[in-house]
């Protein structure tokens, strides 16, 4: 049984925790939980904390439970918000637990044959029983408004003006009772969460003290910030994704290749399960040739893989070398339509039926004359640049303007990838 505290350590993933719990892990297998929020029918890369917390804390030897918010998340949690959020209906939120439990089973271990195999847990199976009388009742009595109300996520709001609903302010109550569910039902006797969550967690604790006497325990860990300062896990596109519907592997990959040096050194340790001699080693090797950037490929490769799978990892790969460096007709061809169109996205176009280009009798013709205005002014132009050696398509380079079309492949049955000069890339779409 590895020590959780400490691989947490090292790791750079401890914010705040209860007096005496690292003498609680080590008296045997312990259940721990943490909740995720069903807002999106995708987890994206701000909950990867979590998510790396959960299987480290599995792979200690230990039972990780996963609840994911059916009842809390039709509440909205005020923690550090600034607004209230949109409440979403029964049938959303279904869908959205459905397809986050697939994506936790990529991570976490289910296997019923497991000792320590982890659970998921819908924390409205257990509130939807209540009554609102019974709750306030039963529940409610227990904390007084003085405690919630010295919350910093509840004064933070109050403080601003934007005020807060009964709804929202309740949240802190009904988290607090899952933490008294699970601790009662499950013998779940710790909570993990990010460090916005302490107020809510220490919440849990207060109520399985003062409902039955109980001890329970809490961790939370850093939230993730970027070294300029710019939100973690936000692209001018909005969020990264899990789900490569969302964001395809290869914008995924993407993202880690080009993070920072100094989040990459902070990143290594929090986003894989290599462990501190790999990573030291790495670093030291980035050190000595950061151009390299050996971090950075070593995480892309890494979460890749964990996230989406080892082919879509060699996809990505691919599909960045084509853009950035010497590759292949055949790499090219292989790569699918998505990742094709995601990494020349923004390449200017151009588009003729399939009737236009079987008439085409010559490159010349394609290029100078249906491509131009966008590839070339003229059929000059085009002739010159190809003598010069400087035009290439799918990854060929042209040397005679006069030849004809023959062997000229379309990509995914449609496109023609031009390349002019080094930089200069164009798309020809043939519309069937």
């Amino acid at each position: 049984m590895n020590n959780f505290i400490e691989e947490l350590r090292w790791r750079g993933m401890v914010q705040d925790m209860t007096p005496e719990l690292e003498e609680h892990l080590n008296k045997g297998i312990t259940s721990a939980y943490l909740g995720f929020d069903p807002t999106a029918d995708s987890l994206h890369i701000g909950h990867m904390v979590g998510v790396m917390t959960l299987l480290h804390f599995q792979r200690s030897g230990h039972k990780p439970i996963a609840l994911v918010g059916g009842a809390t998340g039709m509440i909205g949690d005020p923690s550090f918000k600034s607004a209230e959020r949109n409440l979403l209906d029964k049938e959303t939120l279904d869908h959205n637990i459905a397809s986050i439990k697939k994506q936790l089973g990529k991570f976490l271990n289910f296997a019923e044959d497991k000792e320590n195999k982890a659970e998921l847990v819908n924390n409205h199976d257990w509130m939807s029983q209540f009554s609102f009388l019974d709750f306030i009742r039963d529940v409610g009595k227990h904390i007084t408004v003085n405690y919630m109300m010295a919350k910093d996520s509840v004064k933070r709001r109050l403080e601003e003006g934007n005020g807060l609903s009964f709804t929202e302010f309740s949240y802190q109550l009904i988290q607090g009772y899952d933490f008294y569910h699970l601790w009662k039902n499950k013998n779940c006797t710790m909570q993990l969460g990010g460090s916005d969550q302490w107020g809510n967690i220490v919440t849990g604790t207060e109520l399985i003290r003062r409902m039955d006497g109980g001890s329970a325990f809490a961790l939370t860990v850093p939230l993730i910030t970027k070294a300029d300062g710019s939100k973690f896990g936000k692209t001018e596109g909005g969020s990264v994704w899990l789900d490569p519907e969302k964001t395809s592997p290869y914008a995924f990959y993407q993202f880690w290749l080009n993070v920072s040096d100094e989040d990459a050194t902070k990143y290594i340790r929090i986003f894989t399960t290599l462990d501190k001699d790999t990573i030291e080693g790495l670093e030291k090797e980035h050190a000595e040739a950061p151009h390299l950037r050996i971090l950075q490929k070593e995480i892309a490769k890494q979460i890749t893989i964990m996230v989406h799978s080892e082919a879509d990892y060699e996809m990505a790969v691919k599909a960045s070398s084509i853009l950035f460096g010497k590759s292949s007709t055949e790499d090219l061809a292989s790569l699918d339509e998505r990742t094709f169109l995601q990494v020349f996205d923004g390449v200017p176009q151009v588009e003729i039926s399939q009737s236009e280009f079987d008439a085409i009798e010559g490159i010349l013709d394609l290029l100078g004359d249906k491509g131009q205005d966008v590839i070339f002014k003229s059929k000059g132009e085009a002739r010159k640049m190809i003598q010069g050696g400087g035009v290439s398509i799918n990854k060929v380079k042209l040397n005679d303007p006069q030849a004809n079309m023959d062997g000229l492949e379309l990509l995914q049955g449609k496109y023609l990838l031009v390349q002019k000069g080094k930089k200069n890339y164009f798309i020809i779409k043939v519309n069937g």
